[in-house]
């Protein structure tokens, strides 16, 4: 496919159905004959994670473990947006990017095809407060730290669907969550939004998207061509 490895990330919010389609991405890829690498942004690149996640329990008294249809759970971590939060959450945030770079650099030498990962730090700019004019210029410096995915998914639901899927935050957090991703592709240019749709009509969708970019990659062509036809299967 080339010499260094494509990243692929999938952001969204929560229930949006980013591990279904990154399944169903990763099959199609591996019937392709490629070799892909999955990473977890929280396990893999975020700075100190298990006593973030510790800290944040002691603190803001959330439930712990993932919300599930049959048992909810009320969570307190990113939904909490208090100024001194914020500060602090833009210093840690500043660290995952240089990690974000260093882990990056490091994977597009990986033995892999494509890289993907789940969640990216667009999830972590997504809870910062976006309308203000210093956060969008804190975002244009960081934009020239973070790299660039080959292809950038957000993975868009509607709230209360979304939330059925996964009972972890009240509604009005998961809606204003929503548009945040949708401000942020506004403000950093290469984010593909796809949907809402159903979920076959979703993965047809990011196959084609990732069909369509590798076309227009040199030295892709081959592997494009064989994409874009079993996308129209």
């Amino acid at each position: 496919m080339g010499e260094q490895a494509k990243i692929v990330t999938f952001s969204g919010i929560d229930g949006a159905g980013k591990s279904t389609q990154i399944q169903a991405l990763t099959l199609w890829l591996h019937s392709s004959g490629l070799t892909v690498r999955s990473l977890s942004f929280w396990d893999d690149v975020v700075m100190f994670a298990r006593l973030r996640e510790g800290m944040s329990g002691r603190i803001f008294k959330g439930d712990p473990g993932i919300g599930s249809p049959d048992k909810p759970v009320n969570r307190r971590d990113k939904n909490v947006r208090s100024r001194p939060v914020t500060g602090v959450r833009f210093f840690l945030y500043f660290l995952d990017a240089l990690n974000t770079w260093r882990k990056v650099h490091s994977e597009k030498n990986s033995q892999a095809d494509v890289v993907i990962f789940d969640r990216y730090i667009y999830d972590e700019l997504a809870n910062l407060p976006l309308q203000r004019r210093f956060t969008q210029i804190a975002i244009s410096v960081l934009s020239r730290i973070i790299p660039k995915p080959d292809i950038a998914y957000v993975i868009d639901a509607e709230p209360l669907a979304a939330r059925q899927r996964k009972p972890e935050y009240p509604l009005e957090f998961i809606r204003e969550n929503r548009e945040a991703y949708l401000t942020l592709s506004r403000l950093i240019t290469g984010i593909q939004v796809i949907g809402p749709l159903p979920v076959e009509s979703t993965e047809q969708r990011v196959k084609e998207v990732f069909a369509e970019y590798f076309c227009s990659e040199p030295g892709n062509h081959k592997t494009a061509s064989h994409a874009v036809t079993d996308s129209a299967r």
